[in-house]
C-alpha cells in the first residue's frame, strides 16, 4: 500500500476509534450526574459507588467481546469487524443518553443503564485490538510503532474533546443543572457523529496481510488456539494492566478525584484532564517512533519502574496540599509515564500474538487487563480512600499495576531475546487440524 494511502487508512480507522473511546469514557466523566439520575440514595457515597460500579460493569463484557467479536474479525476481516463495533457502541451510548431517570421509570432506569453499559463494553472489548492490529498490518516497514501509536493517540483526542466539552458546559450551566440534565448533552453529542464516522469506516481497505493468509473457518478453531496460548495471553494481560490503570486514573477518574476527593473546582479538574489529553496525544506517537529506534524493552522497563517507584509518593505530595498546580504537575508526570509505556506496549502486544488469532488474542489480553484492573480503577480508588481516609491510596493501586507490567516485560522480552521473536506460539491451529 502506498504511503499516502496508508496515512489515509490510518486516519479513517483512528477517527472511528475516537468516538468509541469518547462514548465509553464520557460515562466516567459525568459519574456524579448519572448517580443522581439513576442511582438516588440518602448517601452521596453510595450513589457514586453504584454509578462507578456501573461504569466498571462495561469492562466485564470486554472479554466476551474479545472472544466473540475478535473471532469475527479474525475470520471475516478487519474492516467488517470495525464497522460492527462502531454500530454497537453507538446503540449503547444513545440508549444511556435518552433514558429517563429513576424518578420517572423507577428500577427500570438503573437496569437499562447497566444494559446500555454492557453493550458498550461488548463493543469496546475488541475495538482497541481491531484498530491496533489494522494499523500494525498496514504500517510501512520500520515504522510500526509510530503507526500503531495512533490508536492510543485518537483516544487522547477523545479525552481532549470531552474535557473541552466539559469546560464549556461547566461555564454555561450552573452546577445543579449540570447534575440534573447537563451530563446528557455530551453523551448525545457523541452519538450525533456516528453517521459521519460510519461513512469513513466504510471506505477502509482490507489489509494485505489478512487477505494473503489462510483464515480459520470456525470460531472454535480460534478459541482452541487461544487456549493453547494461555500463557501468552496471561502475560499480555499483565503487560497491559500497567497502561490501563494509568490511563483510567489520569483520565476517567481525574475529574471525580479533583472535585470529590480534593475539593477543587470542576473547571480546574476538567482543565487538568484537558492538559493530560494534549500531553498524551503528543507523547504517544513520539514514543511509538522512539520504540522503532531503540526497541520496545527499554521504554517498557523504564516507564513501569518509574510508576512503581513514584506513584504513591507523588499522590502523597498532592494530598498534603491540594491545588490546581500540584494536580496538574502530578497528572502530567503520570502522562509522561503512560505515553512512554503505551507507545511501546501496544505495538509489542500485536507482535507477540500468533497471526491467526492476532485480533482476538490482543483483544482478550487487553480486555482481561481492563476488566479486572483498569476499568475498575475509579471504583477501587474511591473505595480505598473511603476505607483508609488516605487520599494517596490510588498510588498503591498504580504501583501494583506497574509491578505486573514490569514482570511481564522482563519475561516476554527475555524469551524474545532467546528465540529472536517475541513469543513462539504453541501452534497456529489446533494439533491434528488439517491445513491447506
Amino acid at each position: 500500500m502506498p504511503r499516502r494511502s496508508v496515512i489515509g487508512q490510518a486516519v479513517r480507522v483512528s477517527v472511528g476509534n475516537f468516538l468509541e473511546m469518547y462514548d465509553f469514557m464520557v460515562f466516567g466523566y459525568y459519574a456524579t450526574g448519572i448517580a443522581r439520575a439513576f442511582f438516588p440514595s440518602q448517601s452521596d457515597y453510595a450513589s457514586l459507588m453504584l454509578s462507578l460500579a456501573t461504569f466498571g460493569s462495561g469492562y466485564l463484557m470486554r472479554p466476551l467481546g474479545a472472544l466473540v467479536l475478535g473471532a469475527y474479525i479474525d475470520r471475516h476481516g478487519r474492516r467488517k469487524g470495525l464497522l460492527l463495533t462502531l454500530t454497537l457502541m453507538a446503540i449503547g451510548t444513545l440508549s444511556i443518553g435518552c433514558l429517563p431517570g429513576y424518578r420517572t421509570i423507577g428500577l427500570l432506569a438503573p437496569l437499562l443503564v447497566v444494559v446500555g453499559r454492557l453493550v458498550q463494553g461488548l463493543s469496546a472489548g475488541v475495538e482497541i485490538g481491531g484498530v491496533s492490529v489494522y494499523l500494525a498490518e498496514i504500517a510501512t516497514p520500520g515504522r510500526k510503532g509510530f503507526y500503531v501509536s495512533w490508536q492510543s493517540g485518537s483516544q487522547q483526542a477523545a479525552v481532549i474533546f470531552a474535557a473541552v466539552f466539559g469546560l464549556v458546559l461547566a461555564s454555561w450551566l450552573p452546577p445543579d443543572q449540570m447534575l440534573d440534565w447537563g451530563w446528557r448533552v455530551p453523551i448525545l453529542a457523541g452519538s450525533m457523529l456516528v453517521p459521519f464516522l460510519l461513512l469513513l469506516r466504510r471506505g477502509l481497505a482490507e489489509t494485505d496481510d489478512f487477505l494473503a493468509r489462510r483464515r480459520p473457518e470456525r470460531n472454535h478453531e480460534i478459541w482452541r488456539t487461544l487456549a493453547a496460548n494461555w500463557r501468552l495471553v496471561g502475560l499480555g494481560m499483565m503487560l497491559t494492566t500497567a497502561t490501563t490503570v494509568t490511563f483510567y486514573l489520569i483520565t476517567a477518574y481525574m475529574p471525580t478525584f479533583g472535585t470529590t476527593i480534593l475539593h477543587l473546582s470542576t473547571r480546574d479538574s476538567m482543565l487538568v484532564t484537558l492538559c493530560v489529553g494534549v500531553s498524551n496525544m503528543i507523547l504517544l506517537p513520539v514514543m511509538g517512533a522512539v520504540s522503532d529506534r531503540v526497541g520496545r524493552r527499554p521504554l517498557l522497563i523504564a516507564a513501569s519502574s518509574a510508576a512503581l517507584i513514584t506513584a504513591y509518593p507523588a499522590l502523597s505530595w498532592l494530598a498534603a496540599a491540594p491545588s490546581f498546580g500540584r494536580l496538574l504537575a502530578i497528572a502530567l508526570w503520570f502522562s509522561a509515564i503512560f505515553g512512554s509505556y503505551n507507545g511501546a506496549m501496544v505495538v509489542f502486544l500485536t507482535e507477540i500474538m500468533p497471526a491467526s488469532v492476532r485480533a482476538s488474542g490482543f483483544s482478550l489480553a487487553y480486555s482481561l487487563a481492563t476488566g479486572v484492573f483498569g476499568g475498575f480503577t475509579p471504583t477501587v480508588s474511591t473505595w480505598l480512600i473511603h476505607e483508609t481516609g488516605n487520599r494517596a491510596m490510588p498510588g498503591l493501586w498504580l504501583s501494583l499495576a506497574a509491578l505486573m507490567g514490569l514482570t511481564a516485560t522482563l519475561v516476554l522480552t527475555r524469551v524474545a531475546h532467546q528465540r529472536r521473536e517475541a513469543i513462539e506460539p504453541v501452534h497456529e491451529f489446533p494439533v491434528g487440524h488439517r491445513q491447506e
